[in-house]
């Protein structure tokens, strides 16, 4: 992979992690075991047998928690920080070409900020539903978050600026309706 891409794919795997924080995860340590990506110093663990263990059974965790009534809403709870977190080893771990002080700065406030953007709007999402639905829409909420995560995750990987230019899409929409849900909250 061109080591100018890491920033693009960062995007879109920081934002996958805001749907679903350990599937990305998982793609990133699979992608770096059969040396299709090449990972920053420091991160290669992100390799080892055992941090892919540990994604694989977090996302089978993960995902199997957002199709349970109540859990998920619990779930969201954890996940927003756990998805920042995500975020920010996504894309300190897939920019290898920059110096350290720039690679973490980005990271912290690109991968973080907007895999708790992403993570943010599945929140509110999953509220509207379960408030609308008394949580029977949900598990399409849930299939719609993990669909959209695997096809960030594996978009990010195979073509970094097609996906970089969804995520933006996809955030600009995102920041448009909480913008106009502010000025204009619906009556209660």
């Amino acid at each position: 992979m061109d080591p100018l891409l890491g920033i693009p794919v960062g995007l879109a795997l920081s934002t996958a992690a805001g749907l679903r924080v350990f599937v990305p995860l998982l793609l990133t340590s699979l992608a770096a075991r059969s040396g299709y990506l090449t990972l920053a110093p420091g991160m290669s663990w992100i390799a080892s047998d055992a941090a892919l263990i540990a994604f694989a059974t977090a996302a089978i965790v993960e995902i199997v928690a957002y199709y349970v009534p109540w859990l998920d809403n619990i779930a969201d709870a954890v996940a927003v920080p756990a998805a920042i977190t995500a975020g920010i080893i996504e894309m300190a771990a897939v920019t290898p070409e920059l110096p350290p002080l720039l690679r973490w700065t980005v990271a912290i406030i690109a991968g973080g900020g907007i895999a708790g953007f992403a993570q943010l709007g599945t929140t509110l999402l999953r509220l509207k539903s379960s408030a609308l639905t008394a949580g029977v829409g949900n598990p399409v909420v849930a299939t719609g978050e993990l669909v959209g995560s695997l096809a960030l995750a594996v978009l990010g990987l195979l073509a970094p600026l097609v996906a970089a230019v969804i995520v933006i899409i996809l955030l600009a929409v995102l920041a448009r309706r909480l913008i106009r849900r502010r000025r204009h909250p619906s009556p209660r």
